[in-house]
């Protein structure tokens, strides 16, 4: 009985081991159950479409609706612009400033004015050096009003800039949200017979395919 035992044992160990060979031989040759990774990869490589709404509130903040529509190369862009545009307001007011202490050194207490010219500091355009020069009243005032010109102009430029970054950002994400696919084509065909003549003439035309 010991003996019959055995051998059903080990004749259930054997019957095991044919019966998973088929699995051990796939393994063994890399012949594994493929997986469909289209499908499980599907929410990484899902395609990323702004919202023009979030990204114009985001560009409120210079810069961050760019970033927020990951058009990272145009950071440095809007923040150069305005940079620049922050940069000519100062050297501006500063020049302005230089002149305007100028003129009204001219006046008294009472607002008489006095004759003779004033001593004033002029700068170069960068604001690199300057020198100290004399000048009358009316060279003084006349560089005054340009000087306050520019300054606003500086201003207006600056705003001018920042809007600007506003609506890329919005026409950016709109056009990020344009269909591009496949099932937008065109194709060239020829065509004899033309709208505004009567007789039959050779042509092309262009057939524009949407989805």
């Amino acid at each position: 009985m010991r003996y019959l035992a055995g051998t059903t044992r080990i004749l259930l160990i054997i019957l095991l081991i044919i019966a998973a060979r088929p699995g051990i031989s796939q393994i063994a040759a890399g012949n594994l159950p493929s997986i469909d990774s289209s499908k499980s990869n599907v929410n990484i490589n899902k395609k990323f479409y702004p919202n023009p709404g979030i990204a114009a509130k985001f560009a409120l903040l210079p810069g961050a609706g760019q970033i927020y529509n990951r058009d990272y190369w145009k950071v440095p862009i809007v923040y150069l612009c305005l940079g620049g545009g922050i940069y000519a307001y100062c050297l501006n007011a500063m020049k302005y400033n230089d002149f305007l202490d100028a003129y009204e050194s001219f006046y008294d207490a009472n607002g008489v004015p006095s004759p003779g010219r004033r001593i004033v500091r002029v700068r170069n355009l960068f604001n690199t050096s300057s020198a100290l020069d004399s000048a009358s009243r009316d060279q003084i005032e006349r560089q005054k009003n340009y000087w306050r010109r520019n300054k606003n102009l500086s201003v207006i430029l600056t705003g001018v800039i920042y809007t600007l970054s506003i609506i890329e950002a919005n026409v950016a994400a709109h056009l990020k949200t344009f269909d591009l696919s496949d099932d937008l084509s065109f194709r060239v065909e020829p065509k004899f017979s033309q709208p505004l003549m009567k007789k039959t003439a050779p042509g092309i035309r262009i057939v524009f395919c949407f989805k």
